[in-house]
């Protein structure tokens, strides 16, 4: 089995379709996804959605991008979907400098309320990290209990040897297949026990799957490429990510 730990199935581009996306994700043996829910008002539809399917799991937060638009109401809202149990972790939150969408100030601020909340609710938190590395570094930091896993790892060596030295996740996403893909070191350094897989879908089409729309099914070329790499079956990439997904996720469960 696999765990897709990052996918995005309340979006738009799966709405034709939604069901059949998620029967082909159980036929390729993808066993579990993690939803990432970032807009507060589809909470209220998403996580019942979520909690009446045994294979889905909901992550949530507020994004960067939306950190200006943070609210005493957003905060409330959040707190409560926190503490739901189909709420598995905090994400994703982080920093963006790329885009720019929120003043960095206030990313900052917002990105280490809620890390804060999440060690204090024992929740995992999944880090969104775009050219802003040394101060996701020192934010993350100042929280040395969390519990961080950096989704769709690609940044550079200063977050990377953080991660290393912490004791942070490492998750790979469809961009290990990517011709431009140029960090097969840190795909091998990441011990295996905190190693995990994901799809970002729709984002990040794997090859051979480039160019469509992505759908957490796609996660097993994801694996199968992270498996060539570390020179190890894809069975052993399947079974070590699936039980770290499932440590982290689902303590206390098979």
């Amino acid at each position: 089995m696999l765990v897709d730990t990052h996918c995005h199935l309340t979006d738009p581009a799966f709405a034709p379709d939604r069901d059949a996306v998620i029967e082909r994700m159980r036929a390729a043996g993808v066993g579990r996804a993690l939803v990432i829910e970032s807009r507060t008002d589809l909470l209220p539809v998403t996580l019942p959605w979520a909690a009446a399917d045994p294979t889905l799991a909901v992550v949530t937060g507020c994004h960067p991008h939306d950190a200006g638009r943070w609210t005493d109401d957003i905060s409330a809202i959040l707190e409560a979907a926190w503490r739901d149990p189909i709420v598995r972790a905090v994400g994703e939150i982080g920093l963006d400098y790329h885009y720019d969408h929120a003043p960095r100030d206030a990313q900052r601020r917002i990105f280490a309320h809620q890390l804060a909340r999440a060690v204090a609710l024992d929740r995992p938190v999944v880090i969104h990290a775009r050219e802003a590395d040394a101060d996701v570094v020192a934010v993350l930091r100042e929280q040395p209990a969390a519990r961080v896993v950096l989704h769709s790892f690609s940044s550079g060596p200063v977050l990377r040897q953080a991660g290393l030295e912490d004791g942070w996740f490492f998750s790979f996403s469809g961009m290990v297949t990517f011709k431009s893909w140029n960090d097969d070191e840190t795909v091998r350094a990441v011990p295996t026990d905190r190693l995990l897989l994901e799809t970002d879908a729709p984002y990040l089409a794997p090859v051979p799957r480039r160019g469509q729309r992505n759908e957490p099914a796609f996660v097993t070329h994801t694996a199968a490429r992270v498996a060539e790499l570390r020179g190890v079956s894809v069975e052993a990439i399947s079974a070590s990510s699936t039980a770290n997904a499932a440590a982290l996720f689902w303590p206390g469960t098979a």
